[in-house]
């Protein structure tokens, strides 16, 4: 069974927000055995709506549509989807209860622009919606499923999770789940790991593929089952799959760096900490945004200046004068001090220059140092990432994560 997806707003169109809606319910569908087979991007505008609502009409059996719900002027969703399946707009007691229900559990009351909102397509059957005062629609029309909900992400991922996806799979009951396989490497670039799995992917059982998906200092390597196929067959390839890549592996499915790093440092019983400069803290962060960090995560030296990398991590000034805070031996002293100081069992340095400026001839924007090891050993390594200053904190990040990962791997 087909799904086209229409995301309405003329801010994803210029940019300022970015449309993650369709790709949290491509992912969603596709697992449930739907079959994506368009995605849209249109203006707050009737006609507009109206050519997106057709184009996705002639291209699947079920099209999801996102924003325009809400009480403003631009949101005219209601009234292009009423025009488009000649119908008409009536006010909804039950949409208005809805309203004031939100309105006064933070003891407000909703404004005069607030009865637009209350208006729906006289066939629409109304979707609670817990998160936000707009209500979703499931409309019917020449043979076709149309949902309408907010563009807002976590009150779409409600309506789709409590109520879209349970109606589709009741109705659609034959459908089996599109199955996939996912393990997650570091280490090796993917035309590396592409011919590293040559003779693998030549052999594969028809009905399965093979696809890389290159991300920040790492790449996912996916086996779908496509065709005809059968489970037994995927699961087979997938083992031998894991046997190849072997040590480049550091998890299955949706298994982060951060979290493979912390599950491996809580299996050997260790502690960790990082001392950071040019990433400002984006390591911890992505270590603590995993429940449970404290069991393996101690804290962190935020040492942007070259003042707090002398006195927070013993970093000799004359070390500095004579290599500069963006050199092998000041992440070296950096991650010294830090496993002295926070008395963890391992841990991670960095310094370098994210940009867009401060740059030199010797030391370009994207240099940067990573230092990772215990007391009995410590690794240095040199990155040069080149990017953009967001891309080059993120790379260094995961790179660095990857780097400890590793280290722990091979040294308990």
């Amino acid at each position: 069974m087909n799904i086209s997806i229409v995301t309405i707003g003329d801010e994803l169109l210029i940019g300022q927000v970015v449309d993650t809606n369709s790709a949290w319910m491509a992912q969603a569908g596709n697992k449930l055995g739907f079959r994506i087979k368009s995605i849209y991007t249109i203006s707050d505008q009737l006609s507009a709506i109206h050519q997106g609502l057709a184009a996705a009409q002639n291209d699947a059996d079920i099209i999801l549509i996102t924003g325009g719900l809400g009480p403003t002027k631009d949101d005219v969703t209601k009234l292009a989807l009423a025009e488009f399946i000649g119908d008409k707009l009536v006010h909804s007691e039950e949409s208005w209860k809805h309203i004031n229900v939100i309105f006064n559990r933070f003891g407000k009351e909703p404004l005069e622009m607030h009865k637009q909102q209350a208006l729906i397509p006289s066939t629409a059957t109304l979707l609670g919606n817990e998160m936000g005062t707009a209500l979703g629609m499931w409309m019917e029309y020449q043979g076709k499923i149309f949902v309408s909900m907010p563009g807002v992400p976590y009150e779409m991922k409600h309506i789709m999770t409590e109520h879209v996806f349970p109606a589709l799979q009741q109705r659609y009951s034959d459908l089996s789940p599109v199955e996939h396989r996912t393990v997650r490497t570091f280490g090796r670039g993917e035309g590396q790991i592409a011919v590293l799995l040559e003779s693998f992917e030549a052999q594969l059982p028809d009905g399965i593929a093979l696809a890389y998906l290159p991300g920040s200092a790492q790449v996912r390597v996916r086996l779908s089952l496509v065709g005809s196929a059968t489970i037994e067959q995927l699961e087979q390839s997938f083992i031998q799959l894991k046997e190849i890549l072997g040590p480049l592996a550091f998890g299955e499915g949706e298994t982060s760096l951060p979290l493979a790093l912390g599950q491996l440092l809580q299996s050997k019983g260790l502690m960790m900490g990082t001392a950071e400069s040019c990433t400002g803290g984006y390591i911890s962060h992505l270590i603590t945004n995993n429940a449970g960090s404290s069991a393996y995560f101690e804290g962190a030296a935020i040492t942007y200046s070259n003042t707090l990398k002398m006195e927070r991590l013993n970093v000799a000034s004359s070390t500095l004068e004579k290599h500069g805070a963006v050199s092998a031996e000041t992440v070296r002293e950096m991650l010294s001090g830090l496993l002295k100081n926070l008395k963890v069992d391992v841990g991670i340095a960095i310094s370098g220059i994210a940009g867009p400026s401060g740059g030199t001839k010797n030391k370009p924007v994207g240099t940067v140092w990573i230092a990772v090891g215990n007391n009995a050993e410590i690794k240095t390594y040199l990155i040069n990432v080149s990017k953009n200053r967001q891309e080059n904190i993120k790379y260094s990040a995961n790179k660095a994560l990857g780097l400890l990962w590793k280290f722990v791997r091979d040294h308990y």
